[in-house]
């Protein structure tokens, strides 16, 4: 139907007049959705989109008794949300919305909610909804829990003036609701959503620092006629946007973007020359699509229902890099363990059986070892592990270790390189961007085990190498720092540990950049012969584009070690990786936890001094080491080796390479023929190039299969 065209809304089956919204209105119980409660509704929203009969809650999907009950109470489910904000009411046509649901589908099989908004009418219900809209939310959820009414979504205030779509797990909401209800909050359910809610409405801009968790939500204010879209402190959650012809338009993920009409697929020029040249994805706001920009991580964007193409992006949180902890090293690490224990146990609640990727490493192995402390010996835990037929890679030993020490039911999974062939279209599409290496196959995998065998929920060690100093970079930076403070004898010492580490001469070479000030580094990379950019990749092309080649990170900074720690956790490396674990486990319907990024616990280690951290004998995560005596098993907490689902990723592009071998005139524009051709049919440089051979065939992949314009 045009827009204003046709019946009134009031009398259109399933709109309704709002209550009336008053300003000042707080407390009494947040109001799920109507839907369910009106039998026009019930008679209009009986199927979705799918077009499946509605699931009704079902019987608890297992359980825990004893000690480990009290780990069980989450309330939440995870799931994908999307909408559209336009400056004048509107319809789309029914296949368009429902092209957007189905490719939101894999992030909330088990129920669906829609709402559509215009001045002075509101229509919600499990299935699209018909009628000209402003604002339209959308909600697809997994459930964690039984399906439960009162958990429904889109959710509102009982006077109509706030409605929320959420996606994610608020860990700390028992404690909140417990605030809230001294503040004269009653609540009508035991749900996350609703305690958000309410959260959102009594603290408004002072929300965020009182939560604990992931998430991306969208509130809508009808009063104010504002839309707010909030993400979690590290970005766990995704949410992306894009401005449209239609108006502004926000999903989980990309694929329901590209949906929408007059949203043209064309390639960013400066994010493929990042991927390209460096391997980096997920490196700022924009993406690999020209006009889809992520939210940042602990952001939030506000923009007026009547003017939806102007949206404000502010921060509300960042690493905090003031002072240094005077603690004992004995008191940091007893702190430490107490911080780490608490945000396992708050990740641990749920109401369904909970799983854990386990690798054999220092970090997966923590986790592991911290729910068999804090679930005591009733709490069944289920690993899951990738083992590679590779003895460079091979961590089973450590995974048994782990297994034996913690009583966990190990799943262990093995890969074939024709599997990787046969599955690789199906892992790109549902990353929907390309990725760094075949370890996110491994991944890819592993949520599916743990799907197959019921679980959905994982508990992984994502995030501890950034908080924790477990790369190479960071090593390169403490070595800067001691340059920087003068320290001469503790330096002589620390190059002499560093050199008999493996790739010390990376390491040398990486604190170069910060060493060396920004203006002299291109002078420097020029001097000793380093290209622009390599022979395979068309300069010409990018610069055409407006692409100014230069080094992906380049700081001169007298705190390298703490400067490097909070870009890895906001700009380099975690961002790409949490967008990786997130499309892996969302595809199979797991929702995948990360106790390390807690914003108390990462405050606390950019306070620490840098010897807490990386030992004057180079040995990284040291106060996590020490913190963990009496919890890992002492093979495990002594492993100096560092893996993490590494593949053998030269032997698996054998058998992929043959795609595009003889298809090297048909490749990107970006890529120059003659050298590509030969890097393609260089068998030698297989192990030597594995990466860039990768992403040269992963960007070649993904642009056929979204179609991206590079015109």
């Amino acid at each position: 139907m045009s827009p204003g065209g046709g019946c009134p809304w009031t009398s259109r089956r399933g709109w309704r007049r709002p209550s009336r919204p008053t300003a000042t209105a707080t407390g009494g119980p947040i109001r799920p959705s109507r839907a369910r409660g009106r039998a026009a509704q019930r008679a209009a929203a009986v199927r979705g989109v799918s077009g499946t009969r509605e699931r009704r809650p079902g019987g608890r999907c297992g359980g825990a008794s004893g000690r480990a009950r009290d780990l069980v109470q989450a309330k939440s489910p995870m799931c994908g949300i999307a909408g559209i904000v336009s400056d004048r009411p509107m319809d789309l046509q029914d296949g368009i919305l429902q092209e957007v649901s189905r490719r939101l589908l894999h992030r909330g099989p088990d129920d669906q909610g829609a709402l559509r908004y215009r001045r002075g009418a509101l229509w919600k219900g499990r299935g699209l909804g018909e009628g000209p809209f402003e604002v339209f939310l959308l909600h697809h959820r997994l459930s964690i829990i039984d399906l439960a009414e009162t958990g429904w979504q889109p959710m509102s205030t009982p006077d109509d003036r706030y409605h929320i779509v959420f996606n994610g797990e608020i860990y700390n909401y028992v404690e909140l609701r417990r605030e809230l209800e001294r503040a004269g909050f009653r609540f009508v359910s035991t749900s996350d959503t609703e305690v958000l809610l309410a959260a959102c409405r009594h603290w408004r801009d002072r929300v965020f620092e009182r939560l604990t968790g992931m998430y991306a939500f969208v509130l809508l204010d009808t009063v104010e006629r504002s839309l707010l879209l909030a993400r979690d402190p590290f970005g766990i959650k995704p949410l992306y946007f894009a401005r449209v012809p239609l108006g502004f338009a926000f999903a989980s993920e990309i694929p329901p973007l590209l949906a929408l009409p007059g949203l043209r697929r064309r390639v960013c020029p400066e994010r493929l020359y990042t991927y390209l040249r460096y391997g980096h994805t997920d490196y700022g706001d924009a993406t690999l699509y020209d006009g889809i920009r992520q939210l940042p991580a602990a952001c939030v964007l506000r923009l007026s229902l009547d003017a939806p193409h102007e949206a404000a992006i502010s921060r509300y949180w960042r690493p905090s890099l003031r002072g240094v902890s005077r603690l004992e090293p004995r008191e940091a690490a007893e702190r430490f363990r107490d911080l780490f224990l608490d945000s396992v146990r708050i990740h641990m609640r749920s109401d369904v059986p909970v799983g854990s990727a386990l690798s054999g490493g220092l970090d997966s192995s923590a986790v592991v070892m911290s729910m068999r402390r804090l679930g005591g010996s009733s709490l069944r835990i289920r690993a899951f592990s990738y083992i590679a037929d590779d003895p460079r890679y091979d961590e089973e030993r450590w995974v048994d270790c782990v297994v034996r020490d913690s009583g966990a039911v190990v799943h262990k999974l093995r890969i074939r390189p024709e599997e990787v062939r046969d599955d690789l279209d199906r892992l790109i599409r549902a990353q929907a961007e390309p990725f760094v290496s075949t370890s996110m196959y491994a991944q890819y995998r592993v949520f599916q085990l743990a799907r197959a065998c019921g679980i959905k929920v994982m508990l992984d060690g994502q995030g501890a190498d950034e908080v924790l100093c477990g790369y190479p970079q960071h090593l390169a930076a403490r070595l800067a720092g001691l340059v920087f403070r003068g320290r001469a004898l503790e330096l002589l010492a620390y190059l002499q540990s560093v050199h008999r580490l493996r790739g010390s001469w990376d390491i040398l070479w990486k604190s170069g950049q910060f060493l060396i000030p920004p203006a002299f580094q291109g002078p420097f990379r020029r001097a000793i012969g380093e290209p622009l950019e390599p022979d395979w990749m068309d300069g010409a092309w990018f610069r055409a584009r407006g692409v100014a080649p230069a080094p992906l990170r380049a700081y001169h900074a007298r705190d390298p070690l703490r400067h490097e720690m909070a870009s890895a956790l906001v700009e380099t490396t975690l961002p790409m990786l949490l967008r990786f674990e997130d499309r892996n486990s969302m595809t199979h319907s797991i929702e995948s936890r990360v106790p390390f990024l807690t914003t108390r616990l990462v405050e606390f280690l950019l306070g620490l001094p840098d010897d807490y951290l990386i030992g004057r004998d180079g040995t990284t995560k040291l106060i996590f080491r020490r913190a963990m005596r009496g919890i890992l098993p002492r093979p495990i907490a002594e492993r100096k080796d560092k893996i993490g689902f590494a593949t053998p990723q030269a032997r698996w592009l054998r058998h992929l390479l043959s795609r595009v071998r003889d298809q090297v005139r048909d490749l990107l524009p970006c890529f120059r023929e003659v050298p590509l051709r030969a890097l393609l049919r260089d068998e030698a440089a297989l192990d030597r190039h594995s990466l860039v051979l990768w992403r040269i065939l992963n960007a070649h992949l993904w642009a056929r299969a979204f179609n991206v314009s590079f015109n």
